[in-house]
């Protein structure tokens, strides 16, 4: 029999919303930001680009299908999973299910907090939570339990480099393709790591900070990631020596903002971010729409680029940038995430299309 033990998720702008215990019963912080996305939260749980944060799902009933049998292919990619662990600091759900019914699953949502010490609170109008962050902006919080102490002042993960965080730290190569692809890891999806090895290239993946440079390769991926990418100038210098030459780029996610930064464009805080599997986007000049995955805080600001470059896609909901490519050379990125696992596979096509570029 399950034992409720109260708890309480603080805002830092006061608010707070009670609710139960479930996972880890201990405190954590970080910035609470939300996603609407209706399944897929093993996957969203291991994506690194929710490191520093706190997650608000607004689905109702979350951990109904359990949790997947962890475990890694001949090439040491996760087959279920989107990393080696759960990178969000908490989570924010209205319902929980203890009682799970999955063939593939081997242990509950409960139970798997528990096992790496990541706090939960249900119980919460989470849709509540979600107009409030959307009114107001994402903000710091925290998931007190009852019987722990935890009060603000917190730091600010979006003040700290989530990209050294959640980047490997030395070079792996998987897959034995004829042809070569560096991945510069931000925080890399496993499913970004299946789908190019897939393609039958090898890929060599190496940290944030590493100079790709001294490499032979025959493209070049750019991932997505956590946090700000104001921290990546270390990056951004790499990507401006390769833009020298005329070897494939190909950014998702994080990886867009790096190549607009190494552009010469700017990048900035979204309001609330976009973090679902249902964002809309168009490509430039023509009527073509796609639904995509995304998970990330910060745009681009396209008004910045220089001449040499042009925006090509856009979010339909806000306006956003979500993608640029460079008029001559084959450079491009976009702000989704086109091959995913827990999501849309509308633009898988731009991995095909970057391969063949090789």
């Amino acid at each position: 029999m399950y034992e409720r033990i109260g708890a309480t998720l603080k805002l830092e702008n006061g608010m707070e919303f009670r609710g139960w215990s479930f996972g880890w019963n201990g405190p954590c912080d970080g910035e609470v930001v939300f996603s609407n996305a209706m399944v897929g939260y093993p996957e969203s749980l291991t994506d690194p680009s929710y490191s520093g944060q706190i997650l608000c799902v607004t689905y109702p009933l979350i951990g109904n299908y359990g949790v997947p049998l962890e475990g890694s292919d001949e090439y040491g990619i996760s087959r279920n999973f989107e990393s080696e662990r759960i990178w969000v600091r908490g989570l924010v759900i209205s319902e929980c299910s203890f009682d799970y019914s999955h063939w593939d699953a081997v242990k509950s949502l409960d139970e798997w907090l528990k096992e790496q010490k990541i706090p939960g609170i249900f119980g919460i109008d989470t849709r509540a939570v979600t107009q409030l962050l959307r009114d107001k902006g994402s903000m710091l919080g925290m998931i007190v339990p009852d019987g722990t102490k935890k009060d603000f002042p917190v730091d600010d993960p979006n003040l700290e480099n989530q990209i050294d965080i959640a980047s490997c730290k030395e070079i792996i190569e998987y897959g034995n393709g004829s042809k070569t692809v560096v991945l510069v890891d931000c925080g890399v999806k496993h499913n970004i790591l299946r789908g190019l090895v897939a393609l039958g290239v090898k890929l060599i993946r190496v940290p944030w900070n590493f100079d790709f440079n001294t490499l032979e390769y025959d493209g070049l991926f750019l991932s997505n990631g956590p946090g700000n990418p104001k921290f990546c100038n270390i990056t951004v210098a790499n990507l401006r020596k390769a833009m020298e030459g005329d070897k494939p780029i190909l950014g998702v996610c994080m990886g867009n903002q790096l190549l607009a930064r190494a552009a010469g464009a700017n990048t900035f805080k979204l309001k609330y971010g976009h973090r679902s599997h249902n964002q809309p986007v168009r490509m430039i000049g023509t009527n073509r729409c796609f639904i995509t995955s995304q998970n990330h805080g910060f745009a681009v600001d396209e008004k910045s680029l220089d001449a040499d470059w042009e925006p090509w896609f856009v979010n339909m909901n806000d306006g956003t940038n979500e993608g640029i490519r460079h008029k001559s050379k084959p450079f491009c990125s976009v702000q989704f995430l086109p091959q995913i696992s827990g999501g849309p596979t509308d633009t898988a096509f731009l991995l095909d299309e970057f391969i063949s570029k090789l």
